[in-house]
C-alpha cells in the first residue's frame, strides 16, 4: 500500500476541531509536525495553547480518529506539546482578526450578532431558567450561541447548564467552556465553592467588560446576557458597552411582579435600547383534569407588554407564557435544561417557540453602519 502524502495527512487534520476555540487545529497553528513511515504509523505533534489544557484527551482522540481515515495509515502516535509565547501571541492576534488591542466585538457597527439582555424587575421570576433554556433551544436550531452570566452576585448559570469546568486562559484571552453546544462564562467559574462576590460598581463594570472583551466568543449568531434583577450598575454598564443590545423582560402574572418589571423595561427610555418583548413565566399550573390553576394570578405579562408599548411608542410583544412545570425546575437543578431533557413538555414547547421567534428576527439598524458615502458637491 502506498505511503500517504503530506497533503492527505493535513487534509485529514483540517477536520479536527479544537473543542474550546471551535476552529480547525490546522488553522490555529496547532499542528507542529505530521509524518508517516513505511509501516503506516502516522506521528503527529499537536501544540496545546496551555500545558494544563483540560481537553487534551479529546484532542488526542479526535486527531487519532481523523488520521486513521487516511488510506495507508494503520496506526497513530499523538505527541502533545505546548505553544511558545510567540506562538500564543500569534494565535491571539489571529483570533482577534489581526487586532492586538482588546475590544468588544458585539459593539462594533458591523457585528451580526444579536444580543439579548434578559432582565427582570425582581428576583425569583425565573430569569436565569429562561436564559439557559432559550440558549440551548437556539443552539439546537443550529445557531452559534453564547451566554454571559452577568448576575455577578447571584450567579447560577453554570449549574443550570451542568458545567463545572474552569475557562482556559491563554495569556490575556479567556476561552469559555462549552455546555450543550453553548459557550458560557460566569464569575462562578472563578470563585471557589459557593463563595459570595462582594464588589462595588466599578468592579462590576470591569468584570462585565472582561467577559465581553477578553473572552474569545468567535462568530456568534446570538449572545444572551443574564442580568441581575433591577436597574442597577450592570444594566447601565451593558447599555454603555453594547448599546445595540435588546432587552427581554421576564415577569410572572402577579400584579406586584408586573409593576416592578415595567420599571426594568422602562430603562430602555434612558438607554435608548430596543425592547424585544416580554416573557411571562409561571403563568399557570395545569391540573390532572386538564384545567388551569393560576397560582400567581393572571395577565401580568400582557399588562407589562401593553404598558411598555405605550411608554416607548413602539410595539412590545408578549412573546410567550410559560406554565409552571416541575420538569423545568428539575432541569435547572440537574444541569440538563428542559428543552433538552423533555422537549415535548409544556414548558419546553413554549420556550422552544420563543427561541425560534427570536432566532428569526432581523437585527435592528441601531448602531450599524449603512455603508453610505456622502456625495461630493
Amino acid at each position: 500500500m502506498p505511503v500517504p502524502s503530506q497533503d492527505a495527512l493535513y487534509a485529514a487534520l483540517t477536520k479536527v476541531i479544537d473543542p474550546e476555540i471551535r476552529k480547525p487545529v490546522t488553522e490555529l497553528g496547532m499542528v507542529d509536525s505530521v509524518a508517516v513511515d513505511q509501516s503506516g504509523l502516522a506521528s503527529v505533534t499537536i501544540l496545546l495553547t496551555v500545558s494544563g489544557c483540560p481537553l487534551k484527551e479529546t484532542l488526542t482522540n479526535d486527531t487519532t480518529a481523523a488520521l486513521l481515515t487516511v488510506e495507508g495509515v494503520t496506526s497513530v502516535k499523538v505527541t502533545l506539546g505546548v505553544m511558545s509565547d510567540e506562538q500564543r501571541t500569534e494565535l491571539r492576534t489571529n483570533l482577534r482578526g489581526g487586532n492586538t488591542e482588546r475590544e468588544i466585538p458585539f459593539a462594533k457597527p458591523g457585528s451580526l450578532t444579536r444580543v439579548y439582555c434578559v432582565a427582570s424587575g425582581k428576583g425569583g421570576v425565573g430569569k436565569s431558567t429562561v436564559t439557559v433554556n432559550l440558549a440551548v433551544a437556539m443552539a439546537q436550531e443550529g445557531l452559534r450561541v453564547g451566554v454571559v452570566d452577568a448576575d455577578v452576585y447571584g450567579f447560577s448559570v453554570p449549574r443550570m447548564l451542568g458545567t463545572e469546568r474552569r475557562p482556559t486562559q491563554v495569556d490575556d484571552m479567556i476561552l469559555p467552556p462549552l455546555a450543550h453546544d453553548v459557550k458560557v462564562i460566569s464569575i462562578g467559574m472563578f470563585v471557589p465553592g459557593n463563595q459570595p462576590v462582594v464588589w462595588r460598581g466599578p468592579m462590576l463594570h470591569r468584570a462585565l467588560q472582561q467577559f465581553l472583551g477578553d473572552v474569545f466568543w468567535g462568530d456568534l449568531d446570538v449572545l444572551l446576557l443574564d442580568l441581575p434583577p433591577g436597574t442597577g450598575d450592570i444594566a447601565i454598564s451593558v447599555a454603555q458597552l453594547i448599546p445595540n443590545a435588546e432587552i427581554l423582560i421576564v415577569t410572572t402574572p402577579q400584579k406586584a411582579a408586573a409593576e416592578v418589571a415595567e420599571r426594568a423595561g422602562s430603562i430602555a427610555l434612558q438607554t435608548h435600547q430596543r425592547i424585544a418583548g416580554v416573557i411571562e413565566n409561571m403563568s399557570w399550573l395545569e391540573l390532572p383534569d386538564g384545567t388551569r390553576q393560576e397560582v400567581f394570578g393572571a395577565g401580568g405579562g400582557r399588562v407589562v407588554a401593553d404598558s411598555l408599548t405605550r411608554l416607548v411608542g413602539a410595539p412590545v410583544p408578549l412573546l410567550g407564557q410559560i406554565p409552571l412545570d416541575t420538569l423545568l425546575r428539575e432541569g435547572g437543578d440537574n444541569g440538563m435544561p428542559v428543552v433538552l431533557s423533555e422537549p415535548t413538555s409544556p414548558s419546553a414547547v413554549v420556550l422552544r417557540g420563543i427561541a425560534r421567534g427570536l432566532s428569526t428576527r432581523s437585527r435592528g439598524l441601531a448602531g450599524r453602519s449603512l455603508g453610505l458615502t456622502p456625495a461630493a458637491r
